[in-house]
Parts: C-alpha cells; structure tokens; sequence
C-alpha cells in the first residue's frame, strides 16, 4: 500500500490533463537517529530559544522573524507581510519546455518525487504524455508549488510512472571556479596515464545501488543492539596511517599489480606470520636439543 500522498494537483501537457499525486522517493525513516537525554534521569531534553544578549528564555508569542542587515543589526518581517509575497499553489503542474536529458547539469538535481496518476480516469491521459516522452527521449520541465515556495521540476518516465526531480535555482550553486582555478597543471607522462587506464579497466563495473553498503549505519545498529541487551563495548584500537608514497609511477605499478596494495599487504603479513613460526619452531627444536643434551 502506498503512504499518503505529499501532494495532489493536475499535470497539464497544453490542453492534456491529467490529476497526480506526487510521493517522496526518499525516506530517512530506516536511518538510526539519536535523542539528547538527561544522564542523569534518562529522560529527553527539550530544547527551548535563548535571547543571544540578556540569556532569558523567549516564549512562543515572543518569537518573531528577522533578516540580518548587518552584525547584530536585524529588520523585523511580520507574518503578514511573509503571507503577502507566497506564491499560492494553483495545484497544477504546467510543462513549459521539453530538454534533452543529457542537458541537465546533475548539480542542479535536488528532491526526486514519484508522480503516479491519481484514480482511474487519470490513467489515459496520464499514459499519453508519459509514453510521448519515451519515444521523444526527453525530459520535461514544468513549475509547481511545494511548501509556500516555487520550484522548476524535471519530469522523465520511470517504469509505469513518472519520476520528478526539483532542481536548484542558479543562484544555490557555487561557481567551480573558485575552486578549481588554483589547481596546477603538472606534466603527467603518457605512461602514467596508461597505467592509470588499465587501472581503471580493472575496476571496470555497472551501476549496481543494490551492492551498497552503509557500514557506519550498520555499525551504529549493532552498537546499540549491543549497548541495549547489556553487553559491553570494546573500544577499537586506532588503526596506523599508512606512509606517504614517495614515487606516482610506483603507486601506480603496484595498483595494477596488486589492486591497490591489497595483495602486497596480504603477502607481507603472511611473510611475517611464517617469519614467527619458524622462529618458534626454531627455539622449540633449541630447546628439545639442549633437554636432551642434558
């Protein structure tokens, strides 16, 4: 059974329409999340607002809402007047241009919503612009009303449905160039490229988000799984850093010998396993001589 709605509206292709619903397509719900307690009541803490210069403690009808015009200096915006500038939601996604999807820089990619047709009359036309889009192998762009603000929404089939993605405005992303224009442009040699290609070659796969693994999500599970049934917690000991390598082409060789040092790492460790055990199977036969001997 699908979960309720996020919200409900009509999708409009000129004179084609069709009723929506729009879901979230992701959840937070399975993330393990934390409480700040008391330690010593166990009981929650609530959290309350703080006036910054006199440290009273503000009550709900005192609260308000400021823009920072300078340090410390604010100007007062009453709900009003916040009520006055919303965009009110017509409920109607209206596609306004259809674009090539490979024309969508991914940083613009924000929230991703699933649209499904709402009741059975919805089905046909819903069908209509979902195959169009197929055969056209675009993606259409349309603005909807989501929490009081406006959005540009990328719409594209996915399966029997829709997939909508919102996407930032230009003025929410940060130009690269700040930080990429520092960046030296050393001369790399032919060779170490190529020995980087097979490295990659190597590694060659397909996206697969089945294979994803959230460990520190896992270990935070079995943590408290632990902690709850009583069971002591053993602190890990903290793992060495690995040295510097001195030489890129010897980093590089060694990758596409051993995959990345795994297999030198497995080598010397089984080098110093054996090492201790003829040292110790030659203290033993020492110690058997000199029993005899004696």
């Amino acid at each position: 059974m699908a979960p309720r709605a996020y919200w409900k509206g009509t999708l409009k292709l000129s004179l084609v329409s069709c009723p929506v619903v729009l879901y979230p397509a992701t959840t937070a719900a399975e993330k393990t999340r934390f409480h700040m307690i008391n330690r010593e009541t166990g009981n929650r803490l609530k959290q309350q607002m703080i006036d910054a210069e006199t440290g009273d403690v503000v009550e709900s009808d005192q609260k308000g809402r400021g823009y920072e015009l300078r340090k410390g200096k604010y100007v007062e915006i009453e709900p009003e007047e916040l009520e006055a500038v919303q965009i009110e939601s017509n409920h109607t996604i209206d596609i306004e241009s259809f674009v090539p999807s490979d024309e969508i820089d991914q940083r613009y990619l924000n929230h991703p919503y699933y649209i499904a047709p709402d009741g059975k009359a919805a089905v046909d036309a819903f069908a209509v612009i979902r195959d169009a889009m197929k055969d056209q192998d675009r993606v259409a762009l349309a603005k909807i009303v989501l929490t009081n603000r406006e959005h540009i929404i990328a719409i594209e089939p996915l399966g029997k449905g829709l997939l909508g993605t919102t996407l930032r405005f230009p003025y929410e992303l940060r130009d690269e160039d700040q930080f990429f224009d520092d960046i030296k442009s050393p001369k790399i040699t032919k060779d170490m490229v190529e020995l980087a290609g097979h490295i990659l070659q190597t590694k060659a796969s397909h996206f697969d988000p089945s294979k994803f693994k959230d460990d520190y999500e896992n270990a935070l599970k079995a943590l408290v799984k632990r902690k709850a049934s009583g069971k002591t917690i053993e602190l890990p000991e903290p793992e060495e850093k690995p040295s510097n390598v001195v030489s890129l082409m010897d980093a590089l060789k060694q990758s596409l010998k051993g995959r990345g040092g795994k297999k030198t790492a497995a080598k010397s460790h089984a080098r110093r396993a054996s090492g201790r055990t003829r040292a110790a199977k030659k203290t033993h036969r020492s110690t058997a001589r000199q029993r005899k001997a004696s």
